[in-house]
């Protein structure tokens, strides 16, 4: 599990095509040599699992399902991506729960600076959502852009607006997208969840005091 709390970013070296998948190599000083072989770790929001690893570098594995459904596939030597270790057990939640299975991609429409002194103020940033999670877009809520916890501040049913402090734009990959680039969405999972009860209420599970004591508790 992650929270959306970005450690660096790192920069794509290499892309290699493989039967079924595609193997790609990251630098990432500083955070490489934390990691061990089998290791998760968040690329850009996507849940993948750490090879081969030399640090500064280490490789990672895309399946046809990650590469079709994530902008993972956008990827070129030279691209940033955001990096985030998964969160250990008792730790603080800074963010919310992200799982590193993103939903969809969507397609950012603009990034600019909310004043004219573009290095102090916040940017404006607007996605647009594909309609298959626009379900699960709430004002106020929470979603995970390229990795990043973020807060909805403005939703009209297609497009979200989320404001991005200045530490974000220039600590993640954010600052080299532009108009029209992919980006990964991974809805609130806690959203999820109560809009499937809404939907099937006799599939909800009720916690009783039998259940607990069933259990252990």
């Amino acid at each position: 599990m992650f929270t959306g709390l970005i450690e660096t970013t790192g920069t794509i070296l290499g892309i290699e095509e493989r039967p079924g998948a595609s193997r790609i190599t990251v630098e990432a000083p500083g955070l490489a040599d934390r990691l061990k072989t089998g290791d998760s770790i968040a690329v850009s929001g996507v849940c993948l699992t750490a090879l081969d690893i030399e640090a500064p570098i280490f490789h990672a594995d895309l399946a046809a399902e990650t590469m079709a459904r994530t902008s993972l596939t956008a990827l070129q030597p030279g691209t940033k991506v955001n990096l985030e270790l998964p969160t250990p057990a008792g730790a603080p939640l800074g963010g919310h729960i992200v799982q590193g299975h993103v939903d969809t991609t969507g397609k950012m429409l603009r990034l600019e600076p909310m004043t004219p002194n573009a290095e102090q103020t916040d940017w404006w940033l607007e996605i647009e959502v594909p309609e298959s999670i626009r379900p699960f877009m709430v004002e106020k809520g929470s979603v995970a852009i390229e990795g990043i916890s973020l807060t909805i501040a403005r939703w009209d049913g297609k497009k979200l607006g989320v404001a991005v402090i200045p530490h974000t734009y220039a600590a993640t990959n954010l600052h080299t997208l532009k108009p029209g680039s992919p980006v990964n969405l991974e809805a609130d999972v806690l959203i999820k969840h109560a809009a499937q009860q809404r939907q099937h209420p006799e599939a909800a599970f009720e916690l009783t005091l039998d259940y607990l004591v069933a259990n252990g508790y």
